[in-house]
């Protein structure tokens, strides 16, 4: 369907042609060997699909270099779990089966993708640490409040075109400008566990700052599904520190089930807890008194 050098394609069709429904998906690798083991790689926001237009996809899913060095592919296999969610079933006109036009791809976060990456027509540059990277106002102005009121409001620098960020690393804020661009993560393939749900928790820090629900809700996903005992209590202190609702409730469900207590209060990451976030251990410990009680 897609044929690239560099990329390896992934698409996801509908295959009764004569139904109509909106969906979005989400696309992990998993290691072969090790079905527990996945990766969220790409979501994708929901589109229509129909006898029209039957499929859609992401034309460079992951560079075939870092694919082919990854644990994702075991004796040339490669398994992709695919988690759908149909949002609706739209009523759509009918059309004749004689007459059908052929709707390639949408190739629009493809196109600010590259947009991104070359630069051109960029009227705006942010100094993060050392580096430097290149952006349009209006671009950003449209993906997040605060950059809008930043870039175009009243308190804005007319005169410059140029914007130092404090305390943010240049990954962080590289991954959050691909993000603004094109709706996606970058691959974190190259980096191990921890230092993978550590850049998801500085994006998530980063989506916070910068008013983006939805990239904040990703980040929340992402963690709530690889919460451990080592880290529970440092991600339980991110969570209430920025109001992440349901990734608080996740951690706190961690602790109190399957006895993880004891564990989680012999960690180092409890003590931050403790300290920074007194009302949360209150509150993790009238759950547990209510739970025995339920009991």
């Amino acid at each position: 369907m897609y044929e690239h050098q560099e990329y390896v394609s992934v698409f996801l069709e509908l295959l009764t042609l004569e139904a109509d429904v909106r969906a979005g998906f989400d696309m992990s690798l998993v290691v072969p060997s090790d079905p527990a083991t996945t990766k969220l790689i790409h979501r994708v926001a929901p589109m229509f699909f129909g006898h029209i237009q039957p499929d859609w996809g992401l034309p460079k899913f992951m560079k075939r270099a870092v694919l082919e060095s990854s644990p994702y592919l075991e004796d040339d296999r490669l398994v992709i779990k695919c988690e759908v969610t149909v949002v609706r079933q739209p009523q759509v006109e009918e059309t004749s089966p004689d007459f059908e036009v052929q709707v390639p791809p949408s190739d629009l976060y493809d196109n600010l993708g590259k947009l991104l990456e070359s630069g051109e027509e960029a009227d705006v540059i942010f100094k993060v640490k050392r580096e430097s990277f290149s952006a349009h106002k209006i671009v950003l102005a449209m993906r997040s409040p605060v950059f809008k009121v930043e870039l175009y409001g009243p308190m804005s620098d007319k005169r410059t075109g140029r914007i130092t960020v404090k305390d943010m690393q240049p990954a962080v804020f590289k991954a959050l400008l691909q993000f603004i661009y094109t709706d996606s993560l970058p691959s974190m393939l190259d980096l191990c566990d921890n230092d993978q749900k550590e850049m998801v928790k500085h994006l998530l820090v980063a989506a916070d700052k910068y008013a983006m629900e939805r990239l904040k809700l990703i980040c929340e996903g992402i963690l709530c599904r690889s919460l451990d005992v080592d880290s529970v209590a440092t991600t339980l202190a991110l969570a209430d520190q920025h109001h992440c609702g349901n990734l608080k409730n996740a951690c706190v469900q961690f602790i109190l089930t399957a006895n993880r207590m004891d564990a989680v209060l012999a960690s180092k990451g409890y003590t931050h807890l403790k300290r920074s976030c007194p009302s949360v251990i209150v509150d993790i410990f009238e759950r547990a008194t209510k739970s025995r009680k339920i009991l």
